[in-house]
This record gives structure tokens, C-alpha cells and sequence, in this order.
């Protein structure tokens, strides 16, 4: 049983995890998983688009993509209050992290000043914050550390190898750029991919890898699973298989032991069985809320009656003098 952290992993090793049985997969993930969580216990995050729209990127997935024609309105940046009105519904809800994404390919120094505003406001809620904007230099990671975020989001969505299949306006080397800058500042990352976009099963090995051999694991890997939206490039690509789903969702576990692993996109077209497969196989981390980013989401009652169903409850709230001292 892999407890220890590995950055060494090779490719033959990661396909060997994936040809595993179904049974001795889930064993082994599970087994992982208890090593170092509470297996009852799932973390809550909510993501609220605080820009939405009229990105210059061509994420061939995106439907805030400037380059596909889709029903997304570009929108300008919420005011600071909006935002944490927001925020408290989400604690009040039952989240102890707030996410707040903004469809920028790389936002300007005075939007960050702007988000840097809304991140103290939110951390002085006693929730922990995370941003999603974009590609970073050093100066603005910096500026966000200061300002109190927590982590930042930025995937590296699938293997350097793929990658060209599904974006061309940036490259993969921009992206480990970034996430370079966001370590350098001190900040936890949050960094997975999407799957179900086309790709065969030695990308999504080879994404795992790519965050497995990290000088330091992301403290939070989203697992997406592709949401297809009319008008983009990939509205008509061939659902996944959930069981491949699932079986991707173990590896991560399993290859990074001490990371979170999140069920984010993708999870109002799951079935209860498969979310649960999904628990069972080490995710333990959630978006909450109707809607991520601009795509729909389950609704908070059905998460907790399924939460109820399984026995599962959410990672609890750290109290504000707790959140300052951490």
C-alpha cells in the first residue's frame, strides 16, 4: 500500500494503477485514503464567477471563451460588497471555502487590487479563500499572498501531450509558470485537470504524473469531468465512462495520499451511485452550490441528503481567531 509521498513516479507504474481490478483499485485507494483523512469527512468549497465572459483564451471546453458563441453574457467585475454577501451565504450554507474564479486570461495589477479587497473581506469571515484568475507573474502571486488568499487555482487541465488538441492561446509551459509564481509566494496550490475531453488513458496517466513528480503535491486536486456546453468545440465529444471516472479519481489517491481530491465539474451528470463510488475511492473535497463558475452544480439539499445517506459530514468551519492563527 503507496502512504508515503512519491515525486518519482513513471509512466508504466501510473497505467499499471489503472489496470488494476475494479475491487482491488478501490481497496487500495480506500486504504490510502484512511491512512490519512477521515474517510467520513468531506471539505466544502463554493466558487462564485466573479467576472464572467469574454475571456481571449480558446479552451476548447469553455463556454466563457471569447472564441466560441455560446449562451455566456461577458459581465465586468462584481463590487467588493456583492461579493460578500456571497461569501456568507456559502459559510452560512455550510462551506469552509470560498473560491472566486474570474475568466481573465491574465488579469491587470488594478484587478487584483480589486480581488485583493474581496479576499480580506472573506477571510475575515473565517473562510478560507481561493482564487482562479488566470496566469500570474511573480508580483501579482505576491500581492495576492499579502492580501490573505489561501490557494490558487490553476489546472494544468490535461497532458502536456494533449494539450495542443484543447488550447492554443497559452501554453503548458505558461501554466507551470504560474504555478511556479504561486508557490514561490508562499501560497497552497490547487491544481488538477478535466478528463472526458477526447483524450485517451495515457493522458489522463500522464496529468497525474505531471502532478505526482511536483517538487510538492497541490494541497487540492480537482478532478473535472468534461461538462460538454453547445457552441464550444468539445459540445459533441462522447460522455466518459463513469467507471473510468472513478478509476481516475483512485490513482490520485492513491499517487497523492495527502492532497485533497475534489469532485468538481461534472457532478450534476453523476449519479448518486457514482459520486459515492467517488468518495469511496478517496475524493474528499466538494463544490457546493447550484452553479460553478457557469455551469450547473447539484443542489446543496441533494449533496446533504446524499451526505446523509452515507454517512459522510463536512469538514468543519475553523473559527476566525483559528483561520488568523493558522
Amino acid at each position: 500500500m503507496q502512504t508515503t509521498l512519491r515525486h518519482d513516479w513513471a509512466s508504466d507504474e501510473v497505467m499499471r494503477l489503472f489496470a488494476l481490478s475494479f475491487n482491488d483499485l478501490m481497496f487500495t485507494a480506500q486504504s490510502v485514503h484512511r491512512a490519512h483523512f477521515d474517510p467520513n469527512q468531506v471539505q466544502i468549497s463554493t466558487l462564485l464567477s466573479i467576472k464572467t465572459g469574454g475571456c481571449a483564451e480558446d479552451c476548447g471546453y469553455c463556454p466563457q471563451s471569447s472564441h466560441f458563441s455560446t449562451d455566456v453574457k461577458a459581465s465586468k467585475i462584481m463590487d467588493t460588497d456583492a461579493v460578500l454577501v456571497e461569501a456568507r451565504k456559502a459559510k452560512d450554507a455550510g462551506a469552509s471555502r470560498f473560491c472566486m474564479g474570474a475568466a481573465w486570461r491574465s488579469p491587470k495589477d488594478k484587478d487584483i487590487e480589486k480581488v485583493a479587497a474581496m479576499i480580506m473581506g472573506v477571510k475575515a469571515m473565517g473562510l478560507e479563500t481561493c482564487a482562479t484568475l488566470g496566469m500570474l507573474n511573480s508580483d501579482q502571486a505576491n500581492r495576492l499572498k499579502e492580501s490573505g488568499l489561501d490557494y490558487y487555482n490553476h489546472n494544468l487541465d490535461t497532458s502536456e501531450e494533449y494539450y495542443p488538441n484543447i488550447i492554443t492561446t497559452r501554453t503548458y509551459q505558461d501554466r507551470l509558470d504560474t504555478l511556479a509564481n504561486v508557490r514561490d509566494a508562499g501560497m497552497n496550490v490547487c491544481c488538477g485537470g478535466i478528463v472526458g475531453m477526447g483524450e485517451k488513458l495515457e493522458d489522463r496517466a500522464e496529468l497525474l504524473r505531471t502532478l505526482a513528480n511536483m517538487e510538492k503535491h497541490p494541497e487540492s486536486v480537482p478532478v473535472n469531468m468534461l461538462v460538454q456546453v453547445k457552441g464550444t468545440m468539445l459540445a459533441d465529444v462522447k460522455p466518459m465512462d463513469p467507471f473510468d471516472f472513478v478509476r481516475t479519481i483512485a490513482v490520485a489517491r492513491i499517487m497523492m495520499p495527502k492532497s485533497f481530491v475534489r469532485l468538481s465539474a461534472g457532478r450534476e451528470e453523476m449519479s448518486e451511485e457514482t459520486q459515492a463510488l467517488c468518495f469511496l475511492a478517496g475524493a474528499n473535497s466538494i463544490f457546493y452550490g447550484e452553479k460553478l463558475l457557469t455551469t450547473p452544480n447539484p443542489q446543496t439539499n441533494q449533496d446533504m441528503e446524499l451526505f446523509d445517506k452515507l454517512g459522510l459530514k463536512p469538514l468543519e468551519i475553523k473559527a476566525p481567531e483559528e483561520a488568523c492563527a493558522a
